[in-house]
């Protein structure tokens, strides 16, 4: 995914429901669609098939609570002591030089490892992951979070799903979860009867 930082590489704040969460967005793709990595601490990323130095780097600022990386945005949610104010120029300053000296995302492991996708779900399951893609993830995305299908237990009709990026811990992401996203599934699949976030 280097060969994609080549050219210039601009970086724009951009705010969300969550206002301790900042998403940083790139004119050069991070990750392929559908993938998003998520870490709620430094050690995290240093796993196999999560290995990020630019992660392990953002941690260095103390008031970085968790990083989370899909498509072209990185999303930054801070400490409650700290003003986005205060550090918003520090933030764009460090990812600006990261990508303009080439320094990688990823370890090539976590690219290795993230490569090899298998598809052997069932009929429900696909179609619950093609609401999530087509009509879920932008809105999402577009608050600087992800969600992720966790799982479908057919004898309950219950979806899981991970809520990543800003809307861990947004106070609204549980209002949309119900109001908007499990509305929308148990309507367009009506093998589904409710949706849960999974660790939330």
């Amino acid at each position: 995914m280097n060969d994609l930082l080549q050219r210039p590489v601009s970086i724009y704040a951009q705010q969300n429901p969550n206002p301790n969460s900042m998403k940083f967005v790139l004119n050069v793709e991070l990750v392929p669609d559908g993938l998003s990595f998520d870490y709620a601490e430094p050690g995290e990323a240093l796993l196999d098939g999560k290995a990020s130095p630019l992660v392990v780097a953002l941690f260095g600022f103390d008031f970085v609570r968790r990083v989370f990386i899909a498509s072209n945005f990185i999303t930054i949610t801070k400490d409650d002591l700290t003003d986005w104010d205060e550090i918003m120029f520090e933030v764009k300053q460090f990812l600006k030089q990261y990508f303009d000296e080439k320094q990688p995302v990823f370890a090539q492991r976590t690219v290795d490892a993230n490569s090899v996708r298998v598809d052997a779900d069932s009929e429900t399951v696909q179609k619950i992951k093609a609401v999530l893609e087509q009509y879920i993830r932008p809105a999402v995305e577009s608050d600087g979070g992800a969600i992720n299908f966790y799982s479908f237990d057919p004898e309950t009709g219950t979806v899981k799903v991970l809520l990543q990026g800003a809307c861990s811990g947004c106070p609204s992401s549980t209002l949309t979860l119900k109001a908007g996203i499990e509305n929308l599934m148990t309507r367009l699949v009506p093998e589904v009867k409710q949706v849960e976030a999974e660790g939330v």
